[in-house]
């Protein structure tokens, strides 16, 4: 028989993450209250800390993006136009 590993969403991580931060009890008390490993507590508490930043960081990440698609845009219009004078001079002779 195949036993199938446990997949727990989002918000269950951000909840236990949460309260592990808030010293709500010991990390075992947290493991036992919510039926998951000690080590799995430790690691989404680490993630949710290392990933705060990213909350507050929307704005300037969407707008990087754009920028880059932006650039690459530009890139594509100036290779293709340089492929078109070539051809052009091509056809021309």
């Amino acid at each position: 028989m195949i036993k199938k590993r446990k997949q727990y969403s989002p918000q269950f991580k951000a909840k236990v993450a949460l309260a592990a931060i808030r010293n709500e009890g010991s990390t075992a008390e947290l493991a036992a209250k919510y039926e998951v490993h000690p080590t799995m507590i430790g690691n989404w508490r680490r993630e949710l800390i290392e990933g705060a930043a990213d909350l507050f960081d929307k704005g300037q990440k969407t707008k990087k993006q754009h920028d880059a698609t932006v650039d690459e845009l530009y890139r594509q219009i100036g290779q293709l136009k340089v492929e078109n004078d070539f051809l052009s001079k091509g056809l021309s002779l």
